[in-house]
């Protein structure tokens, strides 16, 4: 509790001085590295592929695809999905980008967002993993087989494979976030129940971003008509 009244004192200090004071920046002086200082966001959706259409067809979910991203724009998103627009395979590691690419096929795309605090610790480490698929993305692969263990349950762990929610899965593990089972049995849909995460946004995909800058930030969740 003394931390907070010392940052409520500084916050009247910085109004008289016109400075600005950050409180994530504050409790990290203080030495709360452990504090809640940052956001990971997990984005379920329903495409079109061959391979969603799979998915959704083996779990009876309404989402049949999940990505990650660091940012809250979606400037940047990665999954394991199709690398061609066209083509379903090579499948493996991609960065996805909203209207374009595979992402761009589909005029409508509805989906939720979530979000999950992290510490700095925690998101610097989720850089460092999506920098090693990244630089190395040639060695992966799309788990087509792995679709047939996970729709009966089974844990298979295919060494340089994986699903999209089996990366996102994998991803969180590696970064310090306790798992309820192991990460080759996650499909989309279980991250629409995934511990600590908000909904941020529900909506359609393609209208994300004028979406969010149209309603200010302390709203949550954001829900739209469109899903």
């Amino acid at each position: 509790m003394h931390h907070i009244i010392l940052y409520q004192k500084l916050l009247k200090f910085a109004r008289v001085y016109d400075i600005i004071v950050l409180e994530k920046d504050f409790f990290y002086i203080l030495g709360y590295g452990g504090e809640h200082l940052d956001y990971i966001y997990i984005i379920v959706a329903q495409t079109g592929t061959k391979p969603a259409r799979l998915f959704r067809f083996m779990t009876k979910k309404p989402y049949n695809h999940v990505s990650l991203s660091g940012c809250k724009d979606l400037s940047e998103m990665y999954s394991f999905c199709r690398t061609y627009r066209l083509f379903m395979l090579p499948a493996t590691f991609n960065k996805e980008i909203v209207g374009k690419g595979t992402l761009g096929q589909f005029d409508f795309i509805p989906c939720e967002i979530y979000r999950i605090k992290v510490t700095r610790e925690q998101k610097e480490e989720y850089n460092r993993i999506i920098q090693h698929f990244s630089e190395n993305r040639h060695i992966y692969s799309y788990n087509l087989l792995g679709l047939v263990p996970l729709h009966l349950k089974r844990n298979w762990k295919r060494n340089k494979h994986f699903v999209c929610s089996q990366f996102v899965a994998y991803t969180m593990e590696s970064i310090g976030i306790q798992l309820e089972k192991p990460f080759s049995l996650y499909t989309p849909d279980d991250f629409r129940n995934f511990p600590n995460a908000e909904l941020y946004y529900a909506g359609e995909l393609n209208c994300f971003y004028d979406d969010i800058t149209s309603q200010p930030e302390f709203l949550f969740p954001r829900r739209y008509s469109s899903t």
